[in-house]
């Protein structure tokens, strides 16, 4: 029983070794997820913040929403009542 149970083991591994069972080909929009290429960075709070935007003619409002979403976050933090 226990040279079936080498065996069987020894074949996964060698059909997970197998080139015709690995992924060659890995498409565009999985090696983008998450990826800053073709973006550009924004650095905010003195560099303690960096945001990647797509379009860099929207830098300014990319730099308002921030600010707004810093500002409404201590606001909210502050009027909690204690």
């Amino acid at each position: 029983m226990k040279n079936i149970r080498q065996l069987t083991t020894n074949n996964s591994i060698d059909a997970r070794i197998e080139l015709s069972n690995q992924q060659n080909f890995i498409p565009k929009s999985k090696l983008s997820s998450g990826s800053v290429t073709n973006k550009y960075p924004i650095i905010l709070d003195g560099g303690k913040t960096i945001i990647f935007i797509a379009d860099q003619s929207k830098e300014p409002e990319a730099r308002e929403k921030y600010e707004m979403r810093k500002n409404s976050k201590i606001f909210s933090r502050s009027a909690k009542p204690k």
